[in-house]
């Protein structure tokens, strides 16, 4: 049974307030399923909604790479200049406008069993009620042979090169409050492990992770087994709710030097003062490339109602961000968007969107199971398959340069 919209717009209109919610959910096809809709006139730059996740996690790589952030909603923990210090590597960096700063330290509590921190009473509360008393590991949390921990173990080395959270499917289960309601919610996702029409499946869930996959099973079973919820405990049911997170997960990215970075761009400076302030910014990202590459976010994925509603376009009209610094989804327009008009995000990056549509075809039938038919592909369908790769070693071939620009990369921090 499908979540209500009532269901669906609790989730969304509580976190957005008095701001309107012009959309719908509508049947597209078999083929695309659910869609978004606008109900309204939604002009270039407004924000159409802003979403609260059902259920959101951290990476596991997170505490290994010293990333911190709020156990429940993601905010990042480090002061601005602490994340400076962290990314360059230096750690007499200083920045200036410490003011801009939104880290709220003395905010910031722990859980008394097992220390794993939040950004404040609200979310350490939050998280007790919904899931934390069921994952909290206690006096344990430091004993290999915990389930929790054994589960995380297997999980890291397996799942962490695919950006794929295990932690995600154990908050699904893990959480106290009605499970018949979740039960409801979480069936509204598509969590198909296979497209049967197009012969794809999930790249998750092919013959090379099989022998892992039940492995992990068998661990998140021992940790996590619930009665209520016995059907995800199933070699079916596992897989189904693996596909579920794989196919769904929103990424989440947070940074409490992007939020700085941002309140510098709004100062109002004297052209001197905005051009040294620019150079300076300049200068830091460039030092934090050479010391710690591309990887500045504390990183995580979410499920969420509304945003899962959106499907994909290589020309999106829409795009999601997290401007507050944590779980917080905002779905902003890029252009007019009319009634009755498909609001579509993009599920690449701005990287991958620019390669070959055969690229692109790849990443989205191995990640999400479908054949992209959007105007840019059907632009492109007389085009050559091969991979971006391909062409890029026949321009080597021909003598045309590569074209590698750091610039938009950084931004998006």
């Amino acid at each position: 049974m499908a979540a209500s919209m009532c269901d669906v717009f609790s989730f969304c209109v509580g976190v957005a307030g008095p701001a309107r919610v012009a959309v719908e959910v509508r049947f597209v096809s078999s083929a695309k399923g659910k869609g978004l809709f606008a109900t309204q006139l939604i002009r270039k730059g407004e924000t159409i909604f802003v979403e609260r996740p059902l259920v959101a996690a951290q990476f596991l790589w997170n505490a290994l790479y010293r990333y911190r952030a709020c156990d429940h909603c993601l905010r990042a923990l480090e002061k601005a200049e602490e994340n400076a210090q962290r990314l360059t590597g230096n750690p007499g960096q200083v920045l200036p406008h410490p003011e801009l700063c939104t880290v709220r330290q003395d905010l910031h509590q722990s859980c008394p069993h097992c220390q794993v921190t939040y950004c404040s009473a609200e979310c350490r509360l939050a998280a007790a009620e919904q899931y934390h008393q069921i994952l909290c590991p206690g006096p344990s949390q430091d004993d290999p042979a915990h389930p929790l921990n054994k589960l995380q173990e297997v999980a890291f080395p397996l799942f962490s090169p695919l950006s794929f959270p295990p932690c995600l499917s154990s908050r699904c289960s893990a959480d106290a409050k009605d499970k018949d309601r979740w039960i409801r919610l979480f069936s509204q996702f598509c969590n198909k492990t296979a497209n049967e029409e197009e012969e794809i499946v999930h790249k998750l869930l092919g013959d090379k992770f099989k022998g892992q996959l039940e492995l992990l099973r068998r661990l998140f079973t021992e940790a996590l087994y619930e009665e209520a919820l016995s059907q995800w405990f199933t070699p079916d049911g596992f897989r189904s709710l693996f596909a579920l997170v794989g196919t769904n997960g929103q990424g989440i990215g947070t940074s409490s030097l992007s939020q700085w970075v941002h309140a510098c761009d709004a100062l109002e400076l004297k052209p001197q003062d905005r051009e040294q302030l620019d150079a300076f910014i300049d200068q830091l990202y460039k030092d934090i490339e050479a010391a710690t590459g591309e990887f500045l976010n504390c990183e995580g994925s979410g499920l969420f109602v509304l945003q899962s509603c959106c499907n994909h376009s290589c020309v999106p009209n829409a795009e999601t961000s997290f401007p507050e610094n944590n779980f917080l989804l905002h779905v902003t327009a890029l252009e007019d968007i009319k009634p009755g008009e498909e609001i579509c995000i993009s599920y690449l990056d701005c990287c991958q969107r620019e390669r070959s549509r055969h690229s692109r075809h790849k990443i989205l039938r191995e990640n999400y199971l479908f054949v992209c038919s959007c105007p840019k592909c059907l632009a492109e369908a007389d085009e050559p398959n091969m991979t971006s790769e391909e062409e890029e070693e026949e321009e080597e071939e021909e003598g045309e340069p590569e074209d590698a620009e750091l610039g938009d990369e950084m931004t998006d921090v």
